[in-house]
């Protein structure tokens, strides 16, 4: 079911996120980047009902404003947050945001690593991601002392293996049983780390839209990779763990995390997963419209002024031009949204500056109104601002403080 929302919802949401930046008792800069909590919160009680009653570990990568982190993690369902970098770990830690972060990507920040190994506290808190011994040897390089024992989790590879092929995020080099187990022997057998969790991460089945209007033979092949690779990884996950099993004995893993919010049905389903991840879910970025099995609600939104009437059905608003990482396509645009029926131009696309909108919306927009755009992925909005606006109805109830506005770039 798709995302989108209908016209007259879209005016509303103009309309009301409009009406609240105006009636602030301090001016807000644009672009002005907000969080609709409303929509926020339905989120997460819609991602906790999806999973099923299996824990949901706060992606920060998708959110990074501290409020939202620890505004998730108090909603049911929630525990623990899966950070992006150490040195970020590190910070939710000692920020009191998180006890209990996994660092979902290898590191090999030196600097990070040397807090780490010197703060038992942080040491009991943080869980490294690795794939390979040569990620021990990094962490080994840096401490005089195993005193103080680093907790680790190993990141299996959870893409499609089908007719030769390998679909899906390439992460980890670790796929077959056999290579996992050989790593686990190794972290055991070495004083100083701890194994306490596993990682798959199904990009295949959580990131990709799977009703995309006007893309019926994609979207059904989509569906049909979605498939395979929840049938195949379920078969993996429990050869894995059986040898995992053997190998810890009665202590066992702490976690088993998996999937996204785009797979949390399909993940938490699997007897092997203990906990799932979700990030984008609550705040909905337009990569994340059109997936058949749910229907969420966008939370995050950019405001930037018309500043020009160029004609008759077009207008130009200051800024616009947010980007999303990932393969260059229209995708990866910012979306106009509020109000309904604007359109970025073929020939200027968002600029950094001035940013050209086509449609019928335009002629009623005046000079100093507010658009409305959509960033295409979560959290990567809010690197470019140091405050995030919470608005809860039609008020503006918190100034939220983002990473980049606490002086952080992780």
């Amino acid at each position: 079911m798709s995302g989108a929302g209908s016209a007259a919802d879209r005016n509303r949401l103009w309309a009301r996120l409009g009406g609240a930046v105006a009636a602030h008792d301090r001016p807000v800069a644009t672009p002005a980047m907000v969080v609709d909590l409303d929509a926020f919160d339905a989120n997460a009680a819609d991602l906790a009902r999806r999973a099923g009653g299996t824990p949901i570990r706060v992606a920060s990568k998708s959110l990074r404003v501290p409020a939202l982190i620890s505004r998730a993690l108090a909603a049911p369902g929630f525990a623990g947050v899966l950070g992006y970098t150490l040195a970020e770990a590190l910070w939710l830690v000692e920020s009191n945001v998180s006890d209990d972060v996994v660092v979902a990507y290898p590191s090999v920040d030196r600097w990070a690593l040397t807090r780490l190994v010197g703060s038992p506290s942080a040491a009991a808190k943080i869980t490294l991601m690795v794939d390979s011994v040569e990620h021990l040897d990094v962490i080994d390089s840096v401490r005089a002392s195993k005193a103080v024992p680093v907790r680790v989790a190993i990141d299996v590879d959870a893409g499609l293996q089908v007719a030769g092929r390998h679909l899906g995020p390439k992460r980890s080099p670790l796929l077959a049983p056999e290579g996992v187990l050989e790593l686990a022997r190794a972290i055991v057998a070495r004083p100083g780390f701890r194994l306490v969790g596993v990682m798959t991460y199904e990009g295949q089945v959580a990131g990709l839209a799977d009703e995309v209007p006007g893309q019926a033979a994609r979207s059904f092949a989509v569906r049909r990779i979605k498939a395979l690779s929840v049938a195949q990884l379920a078969e993996r996950r429990a050869s894995i763990g059986l040898g995992l099993d053997e190998l810890l004995g009665p202590e066992g893993l702490e976690f088993w995390n998996a999937g996204g919010s785009g797979s949390l049905e399909t993940s938490s389903a699997d007897p092997t997963v203990t906990e799932v991840t979700a990030g984008s879910g609550l705040l909905v970025p337009g990569l994340f419209d059109h997936y058949r099995a749910f229907s969420p609600r966008p939370a995050a939104f950019f405001g930037v002024p018309v500043t020009r009437r160029p004609a008759a059905g077009l207008v130009a608003v200051h800024g616009g031009g947010l980007g999303a990482s990932g393969p260059a396509g229209p995708d990866r645009l910012p979306t106009p949204w509020a109000p309904a029926g604007l359109a970025l131009t073929d020939l200027e696309g968002a600029g950094e500056v001035q940013t050209p909108l086509r449609g019928d919306a335009a002629d009623r927009l005046r000079i100093g109104d507010l658009v409305w755009f959509r960033h295409a992925k979560s959290g990567e909005l809010f690197e470019h601002t140091p405050t995030a606006y919470l608005i809860s109805g039609d008020r503006i109830v918190e100034a939220a403080t983002t990473y980049r506005g606490h002086g952080l770039a992780f």
